[in-house]
């Protein structure tokens, strides 16, 4: 599997994008104290060539942080954006998502509540069960850790689900394959978090009959796809953002010397809503 391309490798700067503040500049169409976006990876200063691998913030901050950019209105908000558009999601159908008080996962609920759906998530802790259903207003949210998936689902969607997006894979995508899909059920698979770090490729039932039988899409997810439709998507969102109808939060580590801790600090479920490393010298 190729994820990535050229970004990863042994004796290569660890790839991430950040949101960068020019100090100096011989290009005019970034002057010195702009904003913006590069895949620049873990460093604390980046040198562009030519400024073709830098993108400008393409909406109005207003009062928001240039955080956001990173965030809810950058690669994890389009994900979640595209991600719902995938699904071909309709008022009035239930929707499951897993890792659901990340930063895609939060962001996603909350846009397929806007849609109309009955919304169900699953996170890693009653804390953030909590500010699902208070704060985002999802239908349903699960503990996974206190309660099985077909216990949860038992309860909340007992005709089957609709549409489901998946952060996690492993037990709780079977799961849902085997027991919990409605006929005609469309699912987007976004990320595999609970089998990254396995030294063997976990190996689970065959699924093939119950797809056939109930007659599922499964589509997976590679934001970078729609990256020419990034601009209206961003434009259409930042002013839910602003008038508080999608609402999202921020893990914030301090000092660029966070970095290993915060990446650490996801695959443990540390973090609500997006992980954020600022440097210190960051204005």
């Amino acid at each position: 599997m190729r994820i990535h391309g050229d970004l990863v490798g042994e004796n290569k700067t660890m790839f991430g994008e950040a949101c960068l503040k020019v100090i100096k500049a011989r290009n005019d169409k970034f002057p010195v104290g702009a904003l913006v976006l590069a895949l620049s990876g873990w460093q604390t200063h980046y040198l562009s060539k030519d400024g073709k691998d830098l993108r400008p913030i393409p909406f109005d901050l207003d009062t928001l942080s240039p955080s956001v950019s990173l965030g809810v209105l950058g690669m994890p908000g389009l994900t979640s954006y595209f991600g719902l558009r995938l699904l071909e999601a309709k008022a009035g159908e239930v929707c499951v998502v897993n890792g659901a008080a990340g930063a895609v996962g939060s962001l996603l609920g909350q846009l397929a509540k806007l849609k109309g759906l009955i919304v169900i998530g699953f996170a890693g802790s009653d804390e953030k069960c909590h500010w699902l259903t208070k704060d985002l207003k999802f239908d349903y949210a699960f503990n996974y850790k206190k309660i099985s998936v077909d216990d949860a689902l038992k309860q909340a969607a007992p005709k089957g689900v609709d549409v489901f997006f998946d952060n996690v894979g492993g037990q709780f995508f079977h799961d849902m394959i085997t027991k919990h899909m409605a006929r005609f059920g469309r699912i987007v698979i976004c990320g595999a978090i609970s089998t990254y770090n396995d030294a063997e490729i976990p190996k689970f039932p065959q699924t093939h009959l119950q797809i056939l039988a109930n007659e599922l899409t499964i589509r997976g997810l590679m934001v970078m796809s729609y990256d020419k439709e990034f601009d209206t998507a961003l434009n259409e969102m930042a002013p839910l953002i602003k008038k508080g109808d999608l609402k999202f939060k921020e893990t914030l580590y301090e000092g660029f010397e966070k970095m290993p801790e915060a990446f650490v600090g996801l695959f443990k479920g540390e973090n609500i809503g997006k992980a954020i490393v600022k440097a210190s010298n960051y204005p």
